[in-house]
């Protein structure tokens, strides 16, 4: 059955395409986002993206599958820019740490700008895997995040995020470790929903 495309199941679905996309091409320096939807296909300024999203009906533990093609580029080159990025935070002298990405009056610092891309390709993992028909994430905000010291070449990041779900208009603080490295994109090594704090 084919979906009218400015109906909410239609974004939804792409919104999960989206996620998927966003997790395997994203990175510091490059983040996907949905542009519109038409009959089922996702559309970007330089990129088609069709995709196909299944939801598992009756499991609320198994991520909709999704199948996509990409035709055309997804952009410049983020190489140069990644491994800028990459080089700065392996030289900091103390383990960055930050919070409130965006603050309350929605401003990201030009330096954070890295960090909250790579918190987007992470999310989009969390918002992929526990995505079902009747829910709609999407990153809030950055609470903290802190970077982990390694003794390899990877850089890794523990971050707390807000997850806005449309549907219930509920605010999910959800944990996550993340891995990246130029050469080898992003990943996501564990995460968990956390209890609600009350303000």
């Amino acid at each position: 059955m084919e979906l009218q495309p400015s109906h909410y199941p239609a974004r939804r679905a792409a919104g999960v395409a989206s996620a998927c996309i966003n997790y395997r091409r994203g990175g510091p320096n490059r983040v996907l986002a949905l542009s519109n939807v038409r009959r089922a296909q996702l559309q970007g300024h330089a990129v088609n993206c069709t995709a196909e999203v299944l939801y598992h009906l009756g499991s609320q533990h198994s991520a909709p599958e999704v199948h996509f093609t990409v035709e055309g580029e997804l952009g410049k080159n983020p190489d140069e820019a990644d491994n800028k990025f990459y080089s700065r935070i392996k030289s900091l002298q103390e383990p960055l740490v930050a919070q409130n990405i965006p603050d309350s009056f929605g401003i990201v610092p030009p330096e954070m700008e890295p960090i909250r891309h790579l918190a987007f390709s992470a999310c989009d993992y969390i918002i992929w895997q526990n995505s079902t028909e009747n829910t709609w994430y999407n990153l809030a905000q950055i609470r903290d995040v802190r970077q982990v010291r390694r003794n390899d070449d990877y850089l890794e990041f523990d971050y707390t995020v807000l997850l806005h779900d449309f549907v219930s208009q509920e605010i999910i603080p959800w944990q996550m470790q993340v891995l990246w490295h130029p050469q080898h994109g992003v990943k996501v090594t564990q995460n968990s929903r956390q209890p609600k704090q009350e303000d």
